[in-house]
């Protein structure tokens, strides 16, 4: 309701649990119609489900179909960590490649692997350079501890599909680009990943931009 109320600097993410259902896919078209939700946050391991785990599919179908972004936590989570049996939460549905999968069935959805994916980075790389519409953001860790394949590829292949993250409050904006200011990133790379791929992303860009 407050990101309804201020639209012009705030963009919602919402979150909705897919074993819902039916329930679930009502819940997401009303949170786009009626305040005006931009994307939703999956938390594999959180929630207990394998990303492509046909239970999500009429969620993600919803969302793609309603021009919403779907963004999946990847890798470790300190969620849990040192606590016996980690609290219950299993690590494996947090790896990138099962998204790929959700990349495949869905084509036009756009989707965000968050966070280096420690220890599926590779994965994570490799799903984001082969399709089209799956990009990567750069948060939950401080630059400075990013590994050199996700800096290597930030400033190539993938330039145009990085985004800037800091998981507040987990890590402040300012340490975060405080860091990144360190980071061998090239100049014409950094208005790219701190807003650039964002906006294209989620439709801030005038048209003729997004060519």
């Amino acid at each position: 309701e407050s990101c309804a109320e201020h639209p012009d600097v705030l963009i919602p993410f919402a979150s909705v649990d897919p074993h819902k259902g039916k329930a679930g896919v009502r819940e997401a078209r009303r949170l786009v119609n009626e305040y005006g939700v931009r994307g939703f946050k999956f938390h594999p391991s959180i929630q207990g489900f394998a990303p492509n785990d046909p239970v999500a599919y009429p969620l993600y179908e919803a969302i793609e179909e309603l021009g919403a972004v779907a963004l999946f936590h990847t890798g470790q989570t300190g969620i849990g960590a040192g606590v016996p049996g980690g609290g219950g939460i299993r690590l494996k549905y947090s790896n990138p490649m099962l998204v790929d999968d959700v990349a495949v069935d869905f084509p036009e959805l756009r989707i965000i692997l968050a966070h280096p994916s420690f220890p599926w980075q590779d994965e994570a790389l490799a799903v984001a350079n082969h399709k089209p519409y799956v990009y990567i953001d750069l948060s939950g860790w401080s630059p400075k501890y990013f590994p050199p394949q996700l800096v290597r590829y930030a400033n190539s292949l993938l330039k145009d599909k990085v985004l800037f993250g800091s998981d507040y409050p987990v890590i402040t904006p300012d340490r975060w680009l405080s860091d990144f200011e360190k980071l061998k990133i090239k100049p014409e790379v950094r208005p790219k990943i701190l807003k650039d791929n964002a906006a294209r992303l989620l439709g801030l860009t005038p048209a003729k931009e997004n060519s």
